[in-house]
């Protein structure tokens, strides 16, 4: 194997696209407007039409896109949020941030997102909302859960969409399907800019003007604050450099799903790996391509000797996570979540992987797994 394989590559993606980043971060550096600047509002007009949203608000972070949601729907101490224990923790950490209670509901053992079915048991006079995971690219089972939360009073979901920007659902894009989107830019996204970013959508007046005003110290004008806020702006550079990958980013998407397909051909043939399942009436645009394997510390160190870079995402179950033990609610048994934490790992995935990199990285799989 001559190439390198990069676990996300975002040298090739650069050299791929450095003319117009190039472009881009210099019309920032002539402005000068660094703080809001026109590439922020250009930003999200392009995202809401990408989305078909009727408002986007750029901010500093996925989990600050998390945040100023739960704050803009008033989500305070004493309330609870039902959401999934197998993700990363920024989903849990924000509800606890406002100072209600992360309630969790297992998952499906073969999508690895949450198990809309358990949610009901869990709704509660104090839940206030329902955060959804649209985990490792695939969005979750949104109509359910919307069905579910008006069923219970039009309880707001708000739906976690950090790994799937790009993503469809019955035809529909992540970030528009639910209450409140909220996405990540996160380098190593399907759709990354270079530090932190994010994003909210909404198709709500009224939200979308709390979210504004919350992003900047929950200012309604200069120096006249009508609510509590928080430094949550998306700098101008950043925006310039998700506008140049936006030009590209449907090639991306498809380069992305074809190699998760050509993943997921090749596996087939490895009785020991089981594979995550993508619904038919949804894409994955594999924000991490993740699979469930037996002696998975065993597998890792075979891959590592042959130079191929994995992870694990996620080892441990918010549940089980010292910092929210204590202030968690769990409905019911987290079985399929504790499970599947000893098992996933995550291989080799971005939209510049060559098929002699699949290749290898199967073939040495293959053998990691019947040694």
């Amino acid at each position: 194997m001559k190439t390198k394989i990069e676990f996300i590559d975002l040298k090739a993606q650069y050299a791929d696209l450095k003319e117009s980043i190039d472009a881009r971060i210099q019309r920032v550096l002539d402005h000068g407007q660094y703080i809001m600047g026109p590439e922020v509002r250009e930003l999200e007009e392009r995202l809401e039409a990408y989305t078909a949203a009727k408002y986007c608000i750029t901010v500093a972070s996925g989990t600050e896109a998390l945040l100023i949601s739960l704050m803009a729907l008033g989500v305070k101490p004493g309330d609870e949020v039902i959401t999934t224990p197998f993700t990363f923790v920024a989903t849990a950490e924000v509800i606890a941030l406002v100072g209600a209670t992360p309630v969790f509901v297992d998952i499906e053992p073969d999508t690895c997102n949450i198990d809309a079915s358990k949610i009901e048991a869990a709704i509660t006079p104090k839940t206030k909302a329902i955060m959804p995971v649209s985990l490792y690219g695939q969005v979750a089972d949104m109509d359910e859960i919307n069905t579910i939360a008006a069923r219970h009073g039009n309880i707001p979901v708000i739906e976690d969409a950090a790994q799937s920007f790009g993503a469809t659902y019955k035809g529909r894009k992540t970030c528009n399907l639910s209450t409140i989107g909220c996405t990540s830019f996160f380098p190593s996204k399907p759709l990354g800019c270079y530090g932190d970013g994010g994003a909210i959508f909404t198709n709500d007046n009224d939200l979308a003007k709390a979210m504004r005003e919350i992003r900047v110290h929950g200012q309604e004008r200069r120096y006249y604050h009508t609510r509590i806020g928080v430094g949550g702006r998306m700098d101008t550079l950043q925006c310039a450099v998700v506008l140049a990958k936006l030009d590209r980013f449907d090639r991306e998407v498809e380069q992305r799903i074809r190699a998760g397909e050509r993943y997921l051909s090749l596996l087939n043939d490895i009785p020991a790996v089981k594979q995550l399942v993508v619904r038919a009436d949804r894409t994955c645009v594999w924000g991490q391509f993740t699979i469930q394997v037996e002696h998975r510390e065993a597998i890792m160190e075979k891959l590592k000797a042959a130079s191929i870079p994995t992870a694990v995402h996620y080892p441990v179950p918010l549940h089980r996570q010292p910092a929210y033990q204590q202030i968690c609610r769990i409905n019911g048994q987290l079985t399929n979540a504790e499970n599947v934490a000893q098992r996933v790992l995550s291989l080799p995935m971005h939209a510049y992987l060559l098929e002699e990199q699949i290749i290898h990285t199967v073939v040495t799989m293959k053998a990691a797994a019947h040694a």
